[in-house]
């Protein structure tokens, strides 16, 4: 007798669904243990505030008294981690079943309401792993955005109460490369670039951000006997947009820029659909000179971008020198803007 395969595969699924909604559910409810513990003691902590050092020897003690029979898990640090918990998530209803222990401990450490609200946004809207929300948070993906947008606008595309209306909402200057695993210290083309980035595409993607969905690579462009390969050509939901991605080993250049340009109007002009919107083009350099991209293109244009790639994740006193940067470049550029004025 012949029997439908399709409903072992059926079966295997439902299995593994229920294994898996068994674990979340395991994870939540440890979750909520570890909120109460904190929440009480936090309350017998406030009971005794007037007395100095109330909350360490109060740590100390729990922990002493709970790691003969549940273990290591119960250490003072863990034990003060509860009670960090409680403190930055005091209300029990904000708590997500979706997210871990594991991904709560990393959300914690976050120095603002507004980072934490972003990644668990962020988080639960692409389902990251705890290994893919510690890499965004180590990126400073929430302060690359910063860059160029503000808070409100990128929290509000994070929780999809809006749509982005820029490209610069969702575009990352620069662009955190180090899973490629490619040496800054090696000379390499910009094909093996675009290699390794295609080998690498699942992380790139994630780099990328929302909405970012592989279409081409060396895209053929042909124009009246002449041919042209755009690098990569990516296709954002979000924006409802083509996105071409011209890699650039070296210092970018306005050549480099008129020509990205071409297979920007060539989209817009032949692939584009009626309904969907101007074609984004991203020029991903190993560095650039920001006058010099704003002096090649039109004043207010939003359709190319330059940003520049990195092969190592930032320490945080990297990330500071490039926010001072930034806001060196933004007051330079209004100083220039005043003296064309004049």
């Amino acid at each position: 007798m012949l029997i439908n395969q399709s409903i072992i595969i059926d079966i295997k699924a439902i299995i593994a669904q229920a294994k898996d909604n068994a674990v979340r559910a395991v994870d939540h409810q440890r979750t909520l243990m570890y909120w109460h513990i904190g929440k009480r003691i936090f309350e017998e902590e406030q009971d005794g505030k007037d007395r100095a050092d109330y909350g360490k020897y109060l740590t100390e003690y729990i922990s002493s008294q709970l790691v003969p029979e549940f273990g290591s898990g119960f250490s003072k640090r863990q034990v003060e981690l509860f009670r960090q918990f409680y403190r930055t998530f005091p209300i029990t209803n904000t708590l997500y079943s979706r997210l871990s222990w594991s991904q709560y401990k990393l959300l914690i450490r976050l120095d603002s309401r507004e980072q934490r609200e972003f990644y668990i946004a962020e988080t639960m809207k692409n389902n990251w792993t705890v290994r893919q929300l510690e890499r965004q948070i180590y990126s400073n993906l929430y302060e690359r955005l910063l860059m160029s947008n503000n808070k409100e606008s990128v929290l509000a595309v994070a929780k999809s109460e809006k749509q982005p209306s820029d490209a610069k909402e969702i575009i990352k200057d620069p662009m955190f490369l180090e899973f490629l695993g490619l040496k800054r210290e090696s000379s390499f083309y910009e094909r093996d670039l675009e290699s390794a980035i295609i080998m690498h595409l699942q992380e790139f993607l994630l780099e990328l951000g929302n909405g970012f969905s592989f279409v081409a690579r060396q895209k053929r462009i042909h124009i009246e006997g002449d041919e042209f390969f755009a690098d990569l050509v990516f296709y954002n939901r979000m924006l409802q947009c083509f996105v071409i991605i011209e890699i650039k080993t070296t210092k970018l250049t306005h050549q480099d820029i008129g020509q990205l340009q071409m297979y920007v109007n060539y989209y817009d002009r032949i692939e584009k659909l009626p309904h969907e919107n101007p074609t984004i083009g991203i020029l991903l350099c190993a560095s650039k000179n920001d006058a010099v991209v704003r002096f090649t293109l039109p004043e207010g244009q939003r359709q190319i971008f330059a940003s520049q790639y990195k092969l190592y994740l930032p320490t945080e006193q990297q990330l500071l020198n490039e926010l001072n940067k930034e806001l060196e470049s933004f007051e330079g550029k209004e100083d220039t803007d005043e003296t064309l004025l004049k």
